[in-house]
């Protein structure tokens, strides 16, 4: 065997070498599309790093303004302290609205997976326009522009008076979260077989059991992946909370909004900083065990 391979091998080079230059171009653009090899032009790759920059380029300026020692906005520092830090965790202002961002991040994430899950799993079961009606209303606000969204919430808030209040931040952060657990949990259903519930019935599993022990544990991941979405968009959500807010109750995006238009407080750049550090390891940390978890 060996040596007819060889044979195979050299009668296709000398063909090759027969037909020129172009048929070798021609064979060793096929081994490496067989081979899967698909090479990035040097243009992409300029314009991913341009594009990466943009994106990177305010935090790379707000990091070092958190540890500036000058007592306004000076880029770049001078002189180096941790005094806005220790002024954020010890200013009540500042930690209780980190506390309320906190608490309602988690309440909306909640509740935003139990109800995304739950559509996404009926909506898979559904077939034809009304499935892709329903998903779309779900939907709606992921594409409705905020300050609508914001106008929208404010006046029928004022209406069941609950502007300002913990229930009417969660709520309407919640609403804000279901699309994007909707969105995670009906990709991780497109890669659930079906059969399998079929096969925990015919064992004498309820329809809730199967949920539990077969389709859970599959859509898992997905499920994680739009609460930690829900969660961060619920943090960092400013303007339904610019709308909502009380003289008793605001977040940490409001209280960082006023820091800046009703006073010139640096502080602003070390929560911003630890906000940035924050969000950063909660989508890391998931990503880092999915992939250990995938590796064993």
């Amino acid at each position: 065997m060996t040596a007819l391979s060889d044979v195979d091998d050299l009668d296709t080079r000398s063909v090759l070498t027969a037909r020129g230059p172009s048929a070798s171009s021609e064979a060793r653009r096929a081994r490496r599309k067989d081979r899967g090899i698909d090479p990035v032009p040097w243009w992409l790759i300029v314009i991913g790093t341009l594009v990466a920059l943009y994106f990177i380029l305010p935090t790379l300026i707000v990091i070092p303004l958190s540890f500036s020692a000058a007592s306004a906005f000076q880029f770049p520092p001078t002189e180096f302290s941790l005094r806005w830090y220790e002024n954020f965790f010890t200013d009540p202002k500042w930690l209780s609205s980190l506390g309320n961002s906190l608490l309602v991040a988690i309440l909306a994430a909640a509740i935003a997976t139990l109800v995304g899950t739950a559509a996404a799993v009926g909506l898979n079961r559904l077939t034809g326009r009304l499935a892709g009606f329903l998903r779309t209303l779900l939907m709606i606000s992921m594409v409705t522009p905020a300050i609508v969204v914001a106008v929208a919430v404010y006046v029928s808030f004022l209406q069941w008076h609950l502007t300002g209040s913990l229930l009417g931040y969660v709520l309407a952060h919640a609403a804000l979260g279901v699309p994007f657990v909707l969105v995670s949990v009906t990709t991780a259903l497109g890669g659930f077989d079906p059969k399998l519930l079929r096969a925990s019935a015919s064992l004498g599993a309820s329809p809730l059991r199967s949920f539990t022990t077969v389709t859970m544990p599959l859509i898992s991941r997905g499920v994680l992946t739009g609460a930690i979405f829900a969660f961060v968009t619920s943090f960092d959500e400013v303007v339904i909370a610019l709308f909502l807010r009380s003289p008793t109750f605001q977040t940490l995006p409001v209280q960082m909004y006023n820091s800046v238009t009703f006073e010139l407080d640096p502080t602003i750049s070390a929560s911003s900083s630890l906000v940035v550090v924050a969000v950063t390891v909660i989508f890391l940390v998931p990503m880092l065990i999915g992939s250990r978890t995938k590796n064993r």
